[in-house]
């Protein structure tokens, strides 16, 4: 096994710099290694304070002192000394556990005493450092004067004696989330100052984490060959991309108390990550998913191309096959770009895979991107940031995802939304997972996400006038192909984005055109709902005669550039109003009604019934 980056650096630095500040994943454990009687090492996992004790106390500090500005002066690993409170003495200074609690003043005085002086060698810890000051933009009196003390120490870079071992630099840790939410003055240019970031284990730590700790993820009597525990542990490392070693930690006593071996590890991280025992992806009846592109047209009309592609990609979801090629197994379930005209299928499509995949359309979860066209609609969308207004309420996404992780994301018209939004869109879709304002991980990786987009439809010239690009004439592959040109032409030369394409991929759907064979399909399936409906709710017996349909069809076919929603504004103006009229003016609360003829006169549509 290796130390982090940030070890080695401080290894390198250790006798140059007097000030560290420790950065980024600062609450999670690590693994220090501990030399043996025997000469050989043993790594144990110990959270970051104590990984920072032992490791100053192996390079010859015996005076290590913590701080925070609740508890003030401490020390959690003193063992037997300093049964009297005294933390650290040394000429006149006295360092008491609990001094400088809340007291910014007194503290800063003493750590510049402790960092000043020439008897004992030193380390303070500052730990939870953003919290010492409300911004570190605009610090109060107290606070700069507390920094400024701790900047006069740093720089005089004093050192002590340690007995016969030589001379050590008396040393300043800050720990904090992010080295900005200490006052910049403090560290910029500062020359004896090194700032260092802890990252979030990558693949190879979390190799070294299944490694070691293998054998408590295998059941004792079960026998397991070599290439089944080769399998299994790719599977983990691919499945636990953006987990802290606390959570890899806590997942292996969460497999234990579960009773789940490595073999298991898909279903116990679903578990840990999203509190379920049941995978609803796990749970889709095969012969449902057999009989998919059947399900989906009875809602979804003359869209046949776009149906044969999404269900492709939901059967590959399915399948657990998403991403495969790829060396991260934390990508979400699929990706679709709807695209085409207005009114044709879109959004029912992804309420219809909703309906398909998790027995519920609510499970499609919309989000109307022309809601977030504002520069800070990023906030809107993930969580404001600490400090900011709406940092208590998250995000808008990351609240859905978390509640509902088994789900189809459906963002509508995502060329409406801010630039802003995209780069957190190319997170979520390379790495299935995104950190919200709160600093909590969410997970995008059980989820399937739509985009849809009215692009190409229109160009714009030099003039910024529009003009169609497609139209209804054109065959589907034709317009297809314009389309994708345009949605491509988009992203690479006006939006200046090329990498989400790369992340869509292939999987544009584009849809037709709502063509006449299919709007009277639309049209007779709105008619027999209405049937249908006024028989359930007002118990009356509802006739429609040729002539009536024909002129319903007549008038539909003539609104096409609406698609399917125009269809539906012609049934509701030249049916609907009508026929409400009638049965509330005629006080109908049953009976039958045959609507023989439609009359428009002054723009007044009425019906003309009879038997």
């Amino acid at each position: 096994m290796q130390v982090g980056k940030w070890h080695q650096e401080l290894d390198m630095f250790l006798n140059i710099k007097t000030t560290f500040i420790l950065e980024g994943n600062v609450y999670d454990m690590y693994s220090y290694p501990t030399k043996q009687e025997d000469g050989s090492e043993r790594w144990d996992m110990v959270m970051l304070d104590k990984y920072l004790n032992s490791y100053f106390h192996d390079h010859g500090y015996e005076n290590i002192i913590y701080f925070n500005h609740i508890d003030g002066f401490y020390d959690p690993f003193k063992g037997q000394k300093a049964r009297t409170g005294d933390l650290f003495t040394s000429d006149d200074i006295t360092i008491r556990e609990g001094m400088g609690r809340q007291n910014l003043t007194e503290a800063g005085t003493a750590i510049r005493a402790v960092l000043e002086n020439r008897g004992k060698p030193a380390v303070i810890i500052m730990m939870q450092a953003s919290r010492y000051v409300l911004s570190a933009d605009n610090v109060s009196e107290n606070e700069r004067d507390f920094y400024s003390k701790l900047m006069l120490a740093s720089l005089k870079k004093t050192q002590a004696r340690n007995g016969d071992k030589g001379f050590l630099n008396n040393l300043l840790v800050l720990v904090t989330e992010k080295a900005n939410d200490v006052p910049a003055w403090f560290y910029l240019d500062n020359p004896l100052e090194k700032t260092m970031m802890l990252n979030k284990p990558d693949k190879s730590a979390r190799r070294m984490f299944i490694d070691t700790q293998i054998q408590y993820f295998l059941k004792p009597k079960e026998n397991y060959s070599e290439e089944k525990i080769e399998n299994m542990k790719e599977t983990f490392c691919d499945l636990t991309e953006g987990m802290r070693n606390l959570d890899l930690n806590a997942l292996r006593i969460f497999c234990a108390n579960e009773g789940l071996d490595l073999s298991d590890i898909r279903r116990a991280i679903d578990m840990f990550k999203y509190g379920v025992k049941s995978n609803p992806w796990e749970e889709i009846p095969e012969d449902r998913l057999e009989h998919a592109e059947e399900f989906i047209r009875h809602r979804v009309k003359g869209q046949n191309a776009a149906v044969s592609q999404a269900v492709d990609v939901i059967k590959r979801a399915a399948c657990n096959m998403a991403g495969i090629q790829h060396s991260s197994g934390s990508k979400p379930k699929g990706i679709l770009f709807f695209a085409g005209p207005t009114g044709t299928g879109k959004t029912e499509l992804a309420k219809t895979l909703a309906e398909l995949l998790f027995s519920d359309e609510n499970a499609c979860i919309r989000f109307d991107m022309s809601e977030y066209q504002q520069p800070q609609a990023d906030q809107k969308l993930l969580g404001a940031p600490p400090g900011y207004v709406g940092y208590e309420a998250g995000g808008q996404l990351t609240n859905a995802i978390r509640e509902h992780p088994f789900s189809i994301l459906l963002f509508d018209e995502i060329e409406k939304a801010h630039p802003s939004i995209f780069d957190k869109f190319l997170q979520i879709l390379e790495d299935g997972r995104m950190t919200d304002g709160k600093g909590e991980t969410v997970y995008f990786s059980e989820s399937i996400i739509i985009f849809t987009s009215n692009l190409g439809i229109y160009t714009t010239d030099s003039l910024g006038q529009r003009h169609l690009n497609v139209d209804q004439n054109m065959p589907y592959e034709e317009m297809k192909e314009h389309l994708i040109t345009s949605i491509k032409d988009y992203f690479k030369l006006e939006l200046g984005r090329p990498e989400i394409l790369n992340r869509i991929g292939d999987n544009f759907v584009v849809f037709d055109f709502i063509r006449q064979d299919v709007a009277k399909e639309i049209m007779d399936a709105q008619i027999s709902k209405i049937i249908r409906n006024v028989k359930e709710q007002k118990h009356i017996d509802l006739g429609v005669s040729d002539e009536t349909h024909d002129f319903l069809q007549e008038k539909a076919f003539g609104n096409l550039e609406n698609g399917g929603r125009g269809i539906g504004n012609v049934m509701e103006k030249y049916f609907i109003n009508p026929l409400a009229r009638y049965i509330y003016d005629h006080h109908m609360n049953d009976g039958s009604i045959r609507v023989n003829k439609i009359v428009v006169e002054n723009d007044i549509v009425n019906i003309i019934c009879g038997n």
